[in-house]
């Protein structure tokens, strides 16, 4: 777990002190380039470190019933995190005097950057924190006791096992389900303040709403999809909810109408996102269960090993590819949501609906192959 982290903490420093782009060219290459390289080195680093600890998980929960319960408490911890990780942007977003221009260069942007670094350092201590207490809290002596003469590895031959995950039919319909609602998930994390900023026009304690609304619909939603799951199986349960952030995706079209009333705006909102987020929030429910069963489905087939030590063997590898695919689908969207927003697009209330909307695209997508997937069990 430790490898990863020098490199995650430097590259989550760094990147809030990219080099600024001239006022008269917003397509600033070197600007786009240090951020690039920043995030391409963050997400291999972060990987690294969510790759050893979801493994963990698998191999630590053996039953159905364990696994629900372990994704229960991760979710409750999600959505804790998410709280914190909006609060605070919004608080500083609230009390810029003009939200609608944050270029560097005018007095809200440099209100921006006078306090996000700190916001970002601040969680990266807290993350700092979190990684070194699961280190020491993870008693793994029965490795050196089963396996005193471990072979160490090249790194060439780990390729051939991280191929083995993708020659898993059932493996490759979860993973495309995980790639489609990475990519709604991050349309959103990436929409909603230019949504609310340029769409349902928020300013000063306004933002707050939104704060209301999603710490309000992640725990009902939490709670809601929790009790669905005990009456029904995971996979039944799971195509509820991403149908629900479908339909709630493709509502938010409605605000593409000219002259709505404000309280029918603040309305349709709160149904819309808050829907959005209580199921989107509510996937942490279903998809550590649904791949640690996948994984020992996997282990089942290795006849050469025990049950435990082919679910050892092989977990690291399909979680890896997980996390690597939810890369590469977080990656996707930002970079259309780059492309789409460029320019004055950044500011048109009818370019940022419409891609906020189409997440519902995305997760009709992701329900599709959800819909093909079988457990034996």
């Amino acid at each position: 777990m430790l490898y990863g982290l020098p490199l995650w903490i430097f590259t989550s420093i760094i990147i809030w002190f990219p080099p600024k782009c001239p006022e008269t060219n917003q397509l600033y290459l070197p600007t786009a380039i240090f951020l690039w390289g920043i995030l391409i080195l963050k997400t291999i680093s972060g990987s690294s470190i969510l790759t050893v600890h979801l493994s963990m998980l698998t191999e630590q929960s053996q039953t159905h019933k364990n696994r629900e319960k372990i994704a229960a408490v991760t979710t409750i911890f999600r959505i804790i995190s998410s709280i914190f990780a909006l609060l605070l942007p919004l608080m500083v977003q609230s009390f810029l005097p003009d939200p609608e221009n944050v270029k560097w260069w005018e007095p809200s942007g440099k209100i921006i950057l006078s306090y996000i670094p700190y916001v970002g350092i601040g969680f990266t201590l807290f993350g700092l924190t979190a990684i070194i207490i699961t280190f020491f809290s993870i008693d793994e002596s029965f490795h050196d006791i089963s396996t005193p003469f471990a072979e160490k590895k090249s790194f060439k031959s780990l390729f051939p096992q991280m191929t083995v995950p993708l020659k898993d039919k059932k493996y490759r319909k979860f993973l495309a389900v995980r790639l489609f609602n990475a990519m709604a998930g991050r349309i959103l994390g990436v929409i909603v303040i230019p949504f609310l900023t340029y769409t349902l026009l928020f300013r000063g304690n306004s933002f707050y709403i939104y704060v209301l609304v999603s710490v309000t619909s992640k725990f009902i939603g939490f709670v809601i999809w929790r009790r669905i799951l005990k009456k029904h199986a995971v996979i039944k349960t799971y195509t509820i909810c991403i149908l629900a952030s479908a339909v709630s995706s493709l509502l938010d079209l409605i605000f593409l109408i000219n002259n709505l009333p404000a309280s029918f705006e603040i309305v349709l909102f709160i149904i819309s996102i808050g829907t959005i987020l209580g199921s989107m929030y509510g996937f942490g429910l279903f998809n550590p269960p649904l791949a640690s069963a996948l994984v020992y489905e996997a282990a089942e087939n290795k006849r050469e090993f025990t049950l435990d030590e082919a679910v050892s063997n092989i977990s690291g590898a399909y979680f890896g590819l997980n996390s690597f695919i939810l890369s590469i689908g977080q990656s996707i969207s930002s970079l259309l949501i780059g492309f789409i927003l460029t320019g004055a697009n950044a500011e048109n209330s009818t370019i940022i609906t419409l891609t906020l909307s189409s997440m519902g695209i995305f997760y009709l997508i992701s329900l599709y192959f959800l819909r093909k997937l079988k457990l034996k069990k």
